[in-house]
């Protein structure tokens, strides 16, 4: 028998038990009479203890035990004389009375601690030394019970768990697809799923009115903290519901999670329709835990003599509680800070509102106190407050201050750990309009319905028209992450080829590459609608953390790449003519 109980398992309780532990060499300490070994699994550390008096060959043998080596030990529980309040197993230690190395370890790249002094790369190569790690192993487990949480929510709720296809078909929206040659099909190919969109919608149609599955997708896409080449989603659909009955079960299951998984009662669920996000929030993902929103100064800042104003779009600021106390050095930070590309701000505009009532601002030359006055009565400023205003074009200029708010809110503390405002946003617009490309793009995808009352304008409104129609989708945010988004799809088939059109599609392109799902729309397709859910990204924000990496097992780097197994990887050219490809190969070393 390896052990008779794990490493966190021992207390007071098994005090002058015989026991049996295995594991791995977290710390040795030499005191000369006496040895001391941290042992490690993934339930905890337990202290062991050898004597050169009692026995000494042991002992020796013990000292020799470098970090990472994988031991068994059997040994009586006793009580520990210096107590370790902050490990579970803190009130007891082992009296080592037999030994046997398992496996010797070389000596890791990166310290086997919480706060390790690896860095990203390093530890993705030697991935398997990182999930010996604490906090690491705590996110993989907790991915686990949120799954089996997940399932036991949607399980009691009438779903039923159906697996959808690796190997689809190539699809021109969306994102770029990983395309997968066929060997017995030359020269045509198959593309791993962004999603089972289509397969749940005809599972509908099939009579499985509610379908869910934890599903892994794939999107060949540029990668930041929050993406990874395959990801994975809560996928789920249902069938006869209208979105008020797709938004009350959704906001269930992310109760429900919350409540059973890291012990939260989440507050109300807000509604903010996806104009109103944008206006106020610069976003159509608003982090709700602080204030701070955008309000429009055009009314009161232009046509006062001040080019920068009068020759924009749109000005609008933000008010910071009580930072009119910031600095030159600050301030001009915060606008070098605004004016870096990925922001693309040309300036910033600062108000003081001073605790004397009087201002201070960088367009003192063109405003008087009574039109600063006006700005700071707008934005609800009270002394003591700054005022922040960016100017141009409506759309930019409202992204820009939605970042700059974002910025304000973490280097002001606004951005509490385990303060949680979940909110759907709704009525987005159907339609986007790509000027460069002179065509229509879908909001979320092209599946997605009109709201009912702008179906009859889908089918015969003019150009203007279709840039006014808003869809029946939804997303949930929570912390101004976007964790999931669906919507009520469309089930007739003259509606859906309708959008098609919209969408650039010619009637054969859209048979060609839609046509299973147009015709399944001719058998009695009832109406539905779905969801999913990021599944990595919601473990990441219920843990207040931003990279969804530690989460995943075995993720890839911000190149796509998988540095422990060091993929992707050539292929030998004869794989290549068994595939049909024509791609000549430098020869491998």
């Amino acid at each position: 028998m390896y052990r008779t109980h794990n490493c966190g398992a021992l207390r007071m309780d098994h005090v002058g038990q015989t026991v049996t532990l295995s594991g791995w060499v977290q710390a040795n300490r030499d005191f000369g009479a006496l040895t001391f070994i941290d042992l490690r699994d993934r339930y905890g550390i337990t202290q062991l203890v050898f004597s050169m008096d009692d026995h000494a060959e042991m002992c020796e043998q013990a000292r020799k035990l470098g970090r990472e080596f994988v031991i068994r030990i059997e040994g009586l529980v006793r009580e520990r004389s210096n107590k370790n309040p902050n490990r579970a197993t803190g009130d007891i230690e082992i009296d080592v009375t037999s030994l046997e190395l398992l496996n010797a370890s070389k000596v890791p790249p990166f310290t086997i601690e919480d706060d390790t002094d690896g860095g990203d790369d390093l530890r993705m190569k030697y991935r398997y030394l990182d999930l010996r790690r604490g906090p690491v192993q705590s996110n993989i487990i907790f991915r686990s019970t949120l799954a089996l949480e997940t399932r036991k929510f949607l399980s009691e709720q009438h779903f039923v768990e159906i697996e959808t296809p690796f190997l689809i078909k190539s699809t021109p929206e969306g994102a770029r697809d990983f395309v997968v040659p066929s060997r017995m099909n030359p020269g045509q190919f198959y593309a791993l799923p962004q999603s089972p969109q289509t397969f749940k919608q005809i599972l509908m149609v099939s009579g499985f009115d509610r379908y869910f599955q934890i599903v892994k997708c794939f999107r060949d896409e540029d990668l930041r903290a929050d993406r990874q080449p395959e990801f994975t989603q809560i996928d789920c659909e249902m069938a006869f519901v209208t979105q008020e009955e797709v938004l009350q079960t959704f906001e269930g299951l992310a109760r429900h999670l919350f409540q059973e998984t890291i012990g939260l009662e989440l507050p109300t669920f807000e509604r903010m329709n996806y104009d109103d996000a944008i206006r106020l929030y610069g976003s159509d993902k608003p982090d709700k835990r602080f204030g701070m929103l955008i309000h429009d100064l055009n009314d009161y800042a232009q046509q006062k003599g001040f080019k920068v104003f009068d020759s924009v779009e749109l000005v609008a600021g933000i008010c910071a509680k009580g930072q009119a106390s910031s600095t030159r050095k600050q301030l001009d930070e915060l606008t070098n800070w605004v004016k870096r590309p990925q922001i693309g701000a040309k300036g910033l505009v600062y108000v003081k509102y001073n605790e004397d009532g009087t201002f201070k601002s960088s367009v003192d030359k063109f405003f008087d106190a009574a039109a600063l006055q006006s700005w700071a009565d707008h934005l609800g400023a009270e002394p003591g407050d700054l005022l922040l205003i960016l100017a141009g074009e409506d759309e930019k200029t409202r992204k820009q201050l939605g970042e700059l708010r974002l910025e304000m809110g973490r280097r002001l503390g606004l951005m509490q750990a385990g303060d949680f405002k979940p909110l759907w946003v709704v009525d987005f617009p159907l339609l986007e309009w790509d000027e460069d490309e002179e065509r229509f793009f879908a909001m979320h995808h092209p599946f997605t319905s009109p709201k009912k009352e702008d179906i009859p304008r889908m089918l015969d409104g003019d150009f203007e028209t279709m840039k006014s129609l808003r869809a029946d989708a939804y997303d949930l945010v929570i912390n101004g992450v976007e964790i999931g988004g669906g919507s009520i799809r469309i089930h007739d088939r003259a509606l859906q080829s309708k959008n098609f059109k919209l969408l650039g599609f010619t009637p054969e392109e859209a048979e060609e590459q839609f046509g299973f799902l147009l015709g399944a729309f001719e058998y009695g397709a009832p109406p539905h609608g779905g969801i999913a859910f990021g599944f990595d990204r919601l473990c990441a924000v219920m843990n207040g953390q931003n990279s969804i990496r530690d989460f995943i097992a075995f993720p890839k780097n911000n190149q796509g790449r998988d540095m422990m197994i060091d993929s992707p990887a050539l292929v030998d050219q004869k794989q290549l003519n068994e595939l049909a490809l024509a791609l000549n190969l430098p020869e491998q070393e």
